[in-house]
């Protein structure tokens, strides 16, 4: 690693030193992606602690905490006062140094890089060994430039950090957006009628993993169902003569719809691909094949895309041990039946709305691909002294990376 002629570089060792402090009163805390977090500000279920706390570890503003999965997320900058799993090893830096100097290069690629090389056979999520830690080379330039980088790439990334959020902002109007849509268009028709007259539907057969081959008829897996089509992906392999014996009657058809009973509902995947046909799937998994001919499955997919149909199934669901659905939920459906005529009308402007929120999440995520690129290269540039931040403006530094 190069570094400017007036930076050193420093074993991590020798720049941070291990606290073990126990028993302290203080609010449980966890270390996260974002930093170590208060549990009570966690807006996820966490797990339960022991009883007893006494051994937790205490972690002050500006410590770092080497947790359970950090190499998922880096290592951990405190801007709490918590206490933490005894599992965790919580650091400080020492005081020539500046904690956010260090919350950014902890961020940086460099770093992720050197703790890849020098814990050869890390698993994704295993924790970082304190121990290859310790031997951890580092650029520590001169307190001074620390905090102007630090203020720099705070800053920045704070940019950064609001233009990614009003971009997820945008998805989730664009989503809402199309869901109000679609609920007009189903709600209007207000006369109901019991689902199984559109619709017939059978789940598929629950199979033994003893059933599984290398070759053979393929077995549909929820993975298979990607982007509204059915797709090999995932898939195992049944004996071709077992399969026509036993299971002959849930051969998938050119035009059939599967829904998954346990994944996000609305979700409706059609079989297109001649290889996908013949192919049966899996339990949890169901068919869906129109039961009258003036029913149209473009129109049925509409309908269980909206609030109507959700509302319905989670009334269903409620007080069941397991949050999934089956032909019997989808038996006691009321959905709405227009003409021919208006079911095209519905699907008409239903698609109209989904494709103008699938077009918006397709440019959104490329731009929080563009904004996560832009935030690497700036911190990583910043840390190992690739340019000056005192003349920055942290716009087009980097190459390919746009503003």
């Amino acid at each position: 690693m190069t570094v400017p002629a007036n930076w050193q570089t420093l074993r991590a060792r020798f720049a941070f030193s291990r606290r073990d402090v126990r028993g302290a009163e203080a609010p449980l805390a966890s270390a996260t992606k974002d930093g170590v977090i208060l549990r009570s500000d966690l807006d996820f279920a966490v797990w339960n602690p022991d009883s007893n706390v006494s051994n937790y570890k205490l972690v002050e503003s500006d410590d770092f905490v080497i947790g359970l999965r950090s190499f998922q997320h880096g290592i951990s900058h405190s801007s709490v006062r918590g206490i933490v799993s005894p599992a965790y090893t919580v650091l400080r830096s020492g005081d020539d140094l500046d904690p956010r100097f260090f919350k950014h290069y902890f961020r940086s690629s460099l770093l992720i890089s050197h703790l890849a090389n020098i814990t050869q056979g890390i698993r994704q999520g295993q924790a970082i060994d304190i121990e290859a830690f310790d031997n951890l080379s580092m650029p520590v330039p001169p307190l001074e430039e620390q905090r102007r980088i630090a203020d720099f790439l705070d800053a920045e990334t704070a940019r950064i950090d609001a233009l990614t959020r009003a971009y997820v902002r945008l998805n989730k109007l664009a989503s809402e957006r199309s869901q109000c849509v679609i609920d007009s268009e189903i709600e209007k028709h207000r006369k109901l009628t019991p689902f199984r007259y559109l619709v017939r539907f059978r789940e598929g057969p629950g199979i033994m993993a003893v059933d599984f081959h290398d070759d053979g008829i393929p077995l549909i897996r929820i993975s298979g169902l990607h982007r509204g089509k059915v797709t090999l992906n995932g898939c195992n392999f049944l004996d071709p003569e077992k399969a026509a014996r036993q299971w002959s009657q849930f051969r998938l058809k050119l035009g059939d719809r599967l829904i998954s009973g346990s994944a996000t509902m609305g979700g409706v995947s059609v079989v297109k691909d001649p290889a996908v046909i013949g192919s049966i799937p899996y339990t949890g998994l169901i068919i869906l094949r129109p039961a009258r001919q003036d029913v149209d499955m473009t129109y049925v997919e509409s309908f269980l895309r909206s609030s109507l149909f959700s509302r319905q199934i989670d009334v269903l669901k409620t007080g069941a041990a397991m949050q999934h659905f089956g032909p019997t939920h989808l038996s006691q459906i009321q959905a709405p039946l227009p003409s021919p005529h208006e079911q095209m009308r519905i699907v008409h402007n239903v698609q109209d709305a989904l494709s103008h929120a699938s077009r918006c999440e397709d440019l959104v995520n490329r731009q929080l691909a563009l904004l996560a690129e832009r935030r690497q290269a700036l911190i990583t540039a910043a840390v190992t002294g690739q340019f000056d931040v005192s003349t920055a403006s942290g716009r087009n530094v980097t190459d390919g990376v746009s503003a």
